[in-house]
């Protein structure tokens, strides 16, 4: 009886106060999302748990840029995947199309998903797109545009602030600057606002972590060789200017998520150079983190732009490139 009465009140302080200890993560399944596809190449992929289980989506083709990447989704239901199905793609006519990338789900409230990507030449020439599905990603709507001047989710799930709003972590590049900013709107995708990042850092594709008393954290990929991060106490209206961690990355995609605890977990390369290299990483309050768990480590290849969710059932559920031929799943449990 004591026992239980000491673990409620621990619990109800919050992650911040009760983890002292370094968790200890368990590898409950691990392999491949796919083992063959009507593609050579993929990369990007996003995850979001829906009620029949977990969909992801990746963009896939003969190589990065080339005109015939289009993005991919696979449920993982029953303990197994699908088989990739297209669920976008560039195609502008008869004759021309754009190759797309960075997908990027989200499940509304009312059930519906909503898939973001871009379509364009490169990522300085590209824009913002997203379509609907209302039967878990069976099929999806004819894609929509996202208003000039906004993007939407540039590589990093949006998440959904106490006010209702979507917030969408973003960056764009002009004459080779680095920039990142946060996008706003209605659970609905209409009224786009933005809220800009000022800071030294050369910075790209932010993720999103929350903290008490409605602090919002945001972390960077950069150029210049560690992860930056930023802050907002108005629920992102503002931030502070962007500074270093000193966590050592090698310019190259990252995701990060709050989990109900209160804990932070946190996907890199926490390496100079390559990609060969993916951990992950936990914290307590976003500013100390401790490696957790070596995920791939090996003198080459590529282990790479990772996404990351926290399921209803407290389990964790992880993706990331592997080298460049397929997507590499882990569900795990602190």
């Amino acid at each position: 009886m004591h026992y239980l009465l000491i673990l409620v009140i621990l619990t109800s302080l919050g992650g911040e106060d009760f983890l002292s200890e370094k968790p200890q993560p368990k590898i409950l399944k691990s392999g491949f999302i796919y083992e063959s596809a009507p593609f050579p190449s993929c990369h990007a992929s996003t995850l979001v748990e829906t009620p029949e289980g977990i969909l992801a989506a990746w963009f896939g083709g003969t190589y990065e840029k080339h005109p015939d990447v289009s993005i991919y989704t696979a449920l993982l239901k029953n303990d197994k995947w699908s088989s990739p199905t297209l669920a976008a793609d560039g195609i502008e006519n008869q004759t021309f199309r754009n190759p797309t990338w960075n997908p990027v789900l989200h499940q509304k409230e009312d059930g519906t998903l909503i898939l973001f990507y871009k379509e364009g030449p490169n990522p300085r020439e590209w824009w913002g797109l997203y379509k609907t599905s209302k039967d878990q990603g069976k099929s999806w709507s004819k894609e929509v545009q996202i208003p000039p001047g906004f993007l939407g989710p540039v590589k990093n799930k949006a998440v959904v602030l106490s006010d209702g709003r979507l917030l969408h972590p973003s960056s764009f590049e002009v004459n080779g600057v680095w920039n990142s900013h946060v996008e706003f709107t209605d659970p609905d995708l209409k009224n786009w606002e933005k809220s800009t990042i000022a800071g030294s850092f050369s910075a790209i594709q932010p993720t999103v972590l929350f903290h008490p008393k409605e602090k919002i954290q945001l972390l960077f990929r950069t150029r210049e060789g560690e992860i930056a991060t930023s802050w907002s106490s108005d629920q992102g209206k503002s931030w502070s200017k962007m500074e270093g961690t000193g966590l050592i990355h090698n310019n190259s995609g990252i995701d990060a998520v709050t989990l109900k605890s209160g804990y932070h977990l946190l996907l890199c390369n926490p390496i100079q150079k390559g990609r060969n290299k993916i951990s992950l990483f936990g914290s307590t309050d976003g500013i100390s983190w401790e490696e957790l768990l070596v995920l791939e480590d090996e003198k080459e290849g590529e282990f790479s732009y990772p996404a990351i969710i926290e399921a209803q059932d407290g389990t964790v559920h992880l993706t990331y490139t592997y080298h460049r031929t397929k997507i590499k799943y882990i569900h795990l449990t602190l």
